[in-house]
């Protein structure tokens, strides 16, 4: 392969898993926001005499991400995985596999922290980590 394919296909993979962790933070940015205002719709709604319970459980604000290499070819950990989950366990899993010249990113349902789909050890890993912030 030429050396300007090789560089072309470094630089697409580069920018694909940009363009990945940035969907990431904007993911985790909205939903640190959609959680401030839950709160806030929370505190409105709420009666006065009404006891307060805190945090609504249903606040997506456990979160765990485990970066590695999905292939043995490639360095940089440019792969991830991310699960965002609830107190009760329902969520979801975000995986984003990089390899040389594609990108391939899965969703996949968190319910009770189990899902219906295979998880794999980085998304299982995912999940323990954001379970330690429980």
């Amino acid at each position: 392969m030429p050396d300007w394919q090789t560089e072309t296909y470094q630089a697409v993979t580069l920018a694909a898993a940009a363009a990945a962790g940035l969907t990431l933070l904007l993911l985790v940015l909205v939903m640190a926001r959609l959680r401030v205002l839950s709160r806030r719709v929370h505190r409105l709604g709420s009666d006065r005499s009404s006891e307060r319970t805190g945090v609504d459980p249903q606040a997506m604000r456990h979160v765990g991400v485990v970066r590695y290499d999905a292939f043995g070819d490639m360095g940089g950990r440019l792969s991830f995985s991310a699960a965002l989950f609830d107190d009760e366990g329902n969520g979801l899993v975000i995986s984003s596999i990089n390899g040389r010249s594609e990108t391939r990113t899965y969703a996949k349902p968190l319910v009770d922290l189990r899902s219906d789909h295979t998880l794999s050890p980085e998304e299982e890993d995912a999940i323990r980590l954001a379970r330690g912030s429980r």
